[in-house]
């Protein structure tokens, strides 16, 4: 790390080489912790500044400082620190108590993890159910997670902190759910208690009324507890980029809102019609308008986060302990895209790519999430205030370029296979991620370095993974059934 002061910028770079970044992500120091330990050392670095200047440049540094502007090149990265963005970044100044609500699940567990890192008060509520969808589906996770109880204990024991674990049903047990509200009073809630794989919710009748049922009335209960409660909370929940559809606006998705011209050159600028491709994604539609709603109606201050497709396992929390790994899905109807063709690729197995693979979807590292969850906690909207809306994503993929790029590092082959989805096979996607990279944000991208860590999680638990749940085993209707009837799940087979 290169370290100079400027006299005439009153600014501070640090460069750090691309490729030792990626080296220390990939022990787990990730350039997240880097950016966090210096703000966190604030005062140490406050006073290493007024000892080296001699000039009027010091009083520069007397109110703090933090990330403000993040570029990237191929070589370096810059960190332009000053005052005004202290208060929008800073990790080492504004711990906050957070309910995390499914913070046992995929993104929920190593967010919890990363906050309590960071010196936030953590509460987990989780109600297990992604845990009994395992045992519905007869597929557990490729990783052999830990339960709730013993994941804390590891976390109190590597890292000193406390984590609550309060096993609470959010759609159903309301009058709990007032009651936890009121005794931690938290600063924030970030909702991840809903059902989330798109697969999953149009697999039967069954699978879809239990979709809508579990996630449009835990979040209807969560308004209606922060009401109740009298406890002005910070709603920030995990939405999706599939709200908008795909390819529908003609141009750059903008974030939640878009500018429009009404009869009579009227201009507005209105919440982005919704095009849901699955009961969940319609669900997250749902949301949307109730967040909306509430909002309106009782002052409520949320931030939707529309996320794009989730990749990678572990991050630098989850590694510090075996009874600390996150949970890996590689099953048709909850394995991640991006995560199954590593998983395939690992294990020798064709890469599933459904349709002609034409489909451009947005993607974020796991890490990602947790980092983005923080900067959305610290900046929340004011009392009155619309709803705050970010599209959480790092890039835009077509999905046969990505299965391009994991076939070339593994030499597996693609399995161009029917599609199980009802989905245009071809699309463009252009998203706008301005505010959180305003903020701070510098997202990692798919990188094959990073695709490593994937694959040695797979080599290790590959003995875990029962090939017959690897091809797609929910379709969308009828016919997407019967297009996809050759397909036998039998028939994959594994390298040893």
């Amino acid at each position: 790390v290169a370290l100079r002061e400027s006299s005439t910028t009153n600014c501070c770079i640090f460069l750090l080489s691309s490729r030792n970044i990626r080296t220390q992500y990939s022990s787990f120091n990730s350039l997240s912790l880097l950016r966090n330990n210096i703000l966190i050392n604030y005062y140490t670095m406050k006073f290493f500044f007024l000892l080296a200047t001699v000039t009027s440049t010091a009083t520069a540094f007397t109110t703090g400082f933090a990330p403000s502007v993040v570029t990237k090149s191929a070589s370096a990265f810059s960190f332009t620190l000053n005052a005004e963005a202290a208060a929008a970044t800073t990790n080492g100044t504004d711990k906050k108590k957070v309910i995390i609500l499914g913070g046992d699940g995929f993104c929920g567990w190593p967010t919890s993890l990363y906050l309590s890192d960071q010196g936030h008060d953590v509460v987990i509520v989780d109600n297990l159910s992604r845990r009994n969808i395992d045992t519905e589906l007869g597929c557990d996770s490729l990783t052999p997670i830990q339960s709730p109880s013993v994941r804390v204990q590891a976390w109190k024991e590597v890292s000193g902190k406390d984590i609550k674990f309060v096993n609470l049903d959010v759609a159903k047990e309301y009058d709990l759910l007032v009651q936890l509200i009121k005794e931690e009073q938290p600063d924030s809630i970030v909702h991840f208690a809903e059902q989330r794989a798109a697969p999953y919710s149009m697999k039967n009748s069954k699978c879809k009324r239990y979709t809508v049922d579990n996630n449009v009335s835990g979040s209807n209960n969560l308004c209606c507890a922060v009401i109740d409660s009298e406890v002005d909370a910070h709603i920030v929940h995990l939405g999706t980029m599939g709200v908008y559809g795909y390819g529908t606006s003609g141009g750059e998705i903008p974030e939640g809102y878009i500018d429009v011209i009404l009869p009579g050159g009227r201009e507005q600028n209105i919440l982005h019609p919704a095009y849901p491709g699955s009961v969940y994604h319609a669900t997250k539609c749902l949301d949307a308008l109730l967040w909306q709603f509430y909002q309106k109606n009782d002052n409520l201050r949320v931030t939707d986060l529309h996320q794009g497709i989730v990749w990678g396992t572990n991050t630098p929390q989850t590694i510090r302990d075996e009874r600390l790994i996150n949970r890996f899905d590689y099953d048709g109807d909850y394995g991640t895209v991006l995560n199954r063709f590593l998983m395939q690729g690992a294990m020798g197995v064709p890469l599933t790519v459904y349709g002609t693979g034409g489909q451009t979807r947005a993607f974020i590292h796991v890490t990602d999430t947790a980092r983005c969850i923080e900067i959305a906690i610290n900046n929340p909207p004011n009392a009155g205030e619309r709803v705050e809306i970010f599209n959480q994503i790092a890039e835009t993929r077509r999905v046969r370029d990505v299965a391009e790029m994991v076939a070339k590092q593994t030499g597996v082959e693609a399995n161009f296979l029917p599609n199980p989805r009802q989905e245009a096979a071809e699309n463009e996607l252009d998203v706008s991620n301005k505010k959180f990279c305003n903020l701070g944000l510098d997202p990692i991208t798919l990188d094959e370095e990073l695709f490593s860590e994937v694959t040695e999680v797979v080599n290790k638990y590959k003995h875990r993974c029962d090939p017959t749940k690897i091809l797609p085993a929910s379709f969308w209707n009828k016919k997407r059934a019967e297009e996809c009837a050759t397909l036998d799940p039998t028939s994959v087979k594994v390298e040893v």
